[in-house]
């Protein structure tokens, strides 16, 4: 049952596609009090000193047709910075043929997610950009907060190159419908992130661009020709991601192959599943989901300058029962 949009709370951090869903689930009221506490307008010193150890973040950005596209910038630890509180200075290059080049202009809404898939540590950051030039990225911090660490399935990274060093590669592959190789990865996947964006509105301090995880099972992720259906399982129950899609139905999807460096980009719409949907119902742990239908997307050949071998899965899963 789709849930009713509520109006506007000044006081709460949350729009109102987030709060909508929080309601249908009974989570607002402790939300409401406790997120202000967790999602901060700068960053705290931890997770500034955590962006700067990692070897990757992956990006959200929106084209200039208004669809989302998530994206990875690689480096060695220390290419993402924090100056200070309100700030992130990354110091890296888009792989061409990424939509996230264009996206880099002076006031834009981006993103962030920093995932440290050893140890399952992750911290997101949605932000606007100040400057772009080059390798040197600035942004400005519009809200900080934490995610806990379900779902994500440890691995051990190693650099194959110089993540700095130019590379030949084939042009991205374009296309609007799914071949053999990309329904083959996305139907074997256990991880992919997924950026979504609230469109202008009334309430300019809570629109942006937001960019998330999903993870489960080797084969999580149901494939039917261009149309991806996806469970959604027990979170942190702020609904940045579904929010953004009640009120914007449109998903970025980046789907990496950790074995060739590869990455498959998709970009298009986005039909939420309530609890009650009988493609719900039967799958072991999902509370509600969402279904992914292709606009276009790109494969861009070894786009990763690391490897990421299989570790370990958390305790207990999904479809643990």
């Amino acid at each position: 049952m789709q849930p009713n949009i509520p109006s506007e709370d000044a006081a709460s951090p949350f729009h109102p596609g987030e709060a909508a869903i929080q309601i249908h689930t009974g989570k607002h009221e402790r939300l409401r009090k406790f997120a202000p506490r967790a999602i901060r307008s700068f960053m705290p010193d931890q997770h500034r000193d955590f962006f700067g150890q990692l070897p990757f973040v992956v990006v959200g950005s929106v084209d200039a047709d208004g669809w989302p596209w998530a994206s990875i910038l690689s480096g060695r630890p220390g290419f993402v910075a924090s100056p200070d509180p309100a700030r992130l200075e990354i110091k890296a290059t888009p792989v061409a043929d990424d939509p996230l080049i264009a996206a880099l202009t002076p006031g834009a809404q981006i993103g962030m997610l920093g995932i440290e898939i050893p140890t399952r540590r992750r911290n997101r950051v949605n932000m606007r950009v100040i400057a772009a030039s080059g390798a040197n990225i600035t942004l400005g911090v519009d809200q900080s907060f934490g995610n806990c660490p379900q779902y994500i399935r440890t691995r051990d990274i190693r650099l194959v190159r110089d993540p700095e060093a130019p590379v030949e590669r084939p042009a991205a592959s374009r296309f609007t419908t799914l071949d053999a190789a990309a329904r083959d990865l996305i139907a074997t996947a256990d991880t992919f992130f997924v950026s979504s964006h609230v469109p202008p509105g009334d309430s300019p301090e809570k629109q942006g661009v937001d960019v998330s995880h999903r993870g489960g099972p080797s084969g999580f992720v149901k494939v039917d020709g261009d149309t991806l259906t996806i469970p959604d399982y027990s979170g942190n129950n702020f609904f940045n991601t579904l929010g953004n899609f009640l009120l914007n139905p449109k998903a970025g999807l980046i789907f990496p192959d950790f074995g060739t460096g590869d990455l498959l980009m998709l970009t298009g719409r986005v039909e939420l599943l309530w609890e009650d949907h009988p493609e719900i119902v039967d799958i072991q742990g999902a509370e509600r989901g969402w279904r992914f239908t292709l606009e276009h997307g790109l494969r861009i050949h070894d786009a990763l300058p690391f490897r990421a071998d299989l570790g370990d899965w958390p305790p207990r899963q999904p479809d643990d029962g």
